[in-house]
């Protein structure tokens, strides 16, 4: 692997605290401190993904100095190993300052054509921002966050990716419900890399500290590092950082919505600049559809970040990184612009990706209503969101629908609700009709916008319950079906929840811990 070509552009441009201290602790003035990695002593590799590594200019494994970065056993010795501040709102309510508490970086690579990427690793020990944690992480919630990150990305998402996943070779203690019942699993770290890391917290934190000089200097790294179509200067420059920002945000959400995907813990701290889906916890695809679905026990009773609340809290995340850039771009109409304009933008992008799921070629005069009535419908029958869609691609005016979509329905279906289905199904092929396109182009449009394959919840629950008793079968076959996930190369995992896993901890209930 080419570690002497990462490069730490970050702490040589901005103000941060060498000590190497890791004591819990306020670091004022400062956006990151330098910390060590964990040193552990009997690491094993589960995974490294290999093809990533060649991409974004890393390379192969060359010998065991690779294997000790990749484990967090050592670095090589010129890097400085850090974490960074940030602060934040947590379900709504200020927090102060926060930051890596096991996030470390190595710094940035960059390939031969150019792209940087940054890197670093998660559970890779304490920092100064860990809070009275141990830094570590656990295998549980670190198989999670690599196989969704990646399942993501093939899914066309945008999305941190996995470089990595190890054993530490040591016990971690955790109580994963937060109900008094701690049990040591199994540690682990992982590899995790972006074009950037920063998030709305490192803007926040900035603006509150009233470090205006620092704040300008962090939105112009960002301008000139990842939005190079920004040309302009002045306060106009950083409200069109902004706006950018506002559209990739919205453009991440309509993603979502797209393949039933909850982030679980919308917080501003993990809210990425870039719109990536970024701080994998406590996640969920839909099974059966429910716009008040939230896979966090945390967000209860509120549900605050459920699914259908998603777009909302984006633009409430976003109203707080308005509030933290006001300093430079001082126009309060110029941002509540660019806020009030990104409820119409995104449900613009909402009903053409709707269309396309359906095999729409575009969004015509009351399709918006439709659109709406499918989603109370899924709702009342306690439909599979993506078996539902996978069903529809099947249809025609001589399907049995009884047959036909019998496995999709989660509870029961009683007369009344089997009258509103067949119903839905005769207005959808009227609309069908209208179509300007081939049925073919329409199934075409069906086919790249609703996936065959989800990491459902219940098959990581089963993942990881496999990876502690020392088997790695389905967990590879997890990674081959994701890499495809249009199409249905393991028809085994195209099935709804088993009612095996209602309720289970780990799968249907999950807390920030998972």
């Amino acid at each position: 692997m080419n570690l002497d070509q990462i490069t730490q552009p970050f702490i040589n441009e901005f103000p941060g605290d060498f000590s190497g201290n890791t004591m819990q602790r306020q670091t004022p003035k400062v956006l990151f401190a330098t910390v060590a990695v964990a040193e552990y002593q009997n690491p094993e590799l589960i995974i490294f993904n290999e093809k990533l590594s060649e991409e974004i200019g890393l390379g192969k494994i060359d010998n065991e100095s690779d294997l000790q970065f990749l484990n967090a056993s050592s670095v090589p010795e010129l890097l400085k190993t850090y974490s960074t501040a940030y602060a934040g709102h947590q379900f709504g309510n200020w927090a102060g300052q926060l930051g890596d508490g096991r996030a470390i970086y190595a710094g940035e690579i960059k390939n031969s054509q150019g792209k940087k990427t940054e890197i670093q690793w998660k559970g890779a020990g304490a920092t100064p921002y860990s809070r009275h944690a141990d830094g570590r992480a656990v295998l549980r919630s670190s198989v999670r966050e690599y196989l969704m990150s990646e399942a993501m990305f093939h899914l066309g998402i945008p999305t941190t990716r996995a470089l990595s996943l190890s054993f530490t070779g040591e016990e971690v203690m955790r109580d994963m419900m937060y109900d008094g019942n701690p049990e040591y699993e199994k540690g682990a770290v992982m590899v995790r890399t972006a074009e950037s890391f920063l998030r709305f917290g490192h803007f926040e934190l900035l603006s509150a500290q009233k470090e205006t000089d620092t704040l300008k200097k962090l939105a112009d790294f960002a301008i000139g590092n990842y939005f190079p179509e920004i040309n302009t200067e002045g306060t106009d420059r950083y409200a069109q950082f902004f706006e950018k920002v506002a559209e990739r945000t919205a453009a991440m959400i309509v993603e979502w919505y797209r393949v039933g995907f909850v982030h679980g813990v919308m917080n501003t701290d993990n809210m990425s600049i870039l719109g990536l889906t970024i701080d994998y916890g406590p996640f969920s695809f839909l099974d059966e559809y429910s716009l008040n679905f939230t896979p966090n026990t945390t967000d209860l009773p509120g549900r605050r970040y459920a699914f259908g609340n998603q777009a909302k809290i984006a633009q409430w995340n976003l109203w707080q990184l308005a509030n933290a850039l006001f300093p430079l771009i001082k126009d309060e109409k110029i941002l509540e612009k660019i806020l009030n304009g990104f409820s119409g933008n995104f449900w613009k992008q909402h009903d053409e990706m709707m269309a396309k799921k359906f095999g729409f070629n575009e969004v015509m005069e009351g399709d918006d209503a439709f659109f709406t009535d499918v989603q109370q419908m899924m709702g009342d029958l306690n439909i599979d969101y993506t078996l539902f869609f996978n069903q529809l691609e099947k249809l025609d005016e001589k399907t049995d629908l009884d047959t036909h979509f019998k496995e999709i329905f989660y509870a029961p279906v009683l007369a009344e609700q089997s009258l509103i289905f067949e119903n839905f199904i005769k207005t959808y092929l009227i609309r069908l009709k209208k179509n300007t396109v081939s049925k073919a182009e329409s199934l075409s449009l069906m086919q790249k916008n609703n996936p065959k394959f989800i990491l459902r919840n219940y098959l990581l629950f089963e993942c990881i319950k496999e990876l502690n008793e020392g088997k790695k079968e389905l967990f590879n076959k997890l990674l081959s079906a994701l890499e495809n996930p249009y199409e249905e190369l393991y028809p085994e995992f195209s099935k709804k929840r088993p009612p095996l896993y209602d309720g289970q901890t780990g799968s249907s209930t999950l807390s920030c811990s998972s």
